[in-house]
């Protein structure tokens, strides 16, 4: 018998602890959290460009 585990990964909810990422973004490198070290952040995200699916 194989021992396996199996990861379940969701969305992140109000108040939980944020994960750790690193992005590329149109200003720059980002390394979430270790740039903001002792920061209050707010993440969102919104398309660059025209789109009718818009956060609202």
């Amino acid at each position: 018998m194989e021992n396996t585990q199996e990861q379940i990964i969701s969305m992140p909810r109000i108040g939980d602890k944020a994960p750790e990422f690193k992005a590329i973004t149109t200003q720059g490198d980002l390394n979430f959290p270790a740039d903001f070290a002792g920061e209050w952040v707010i993440l969102f995200s919104h398309p660059a460009d025209f789109t009718p699916v818009c956060t609202s």
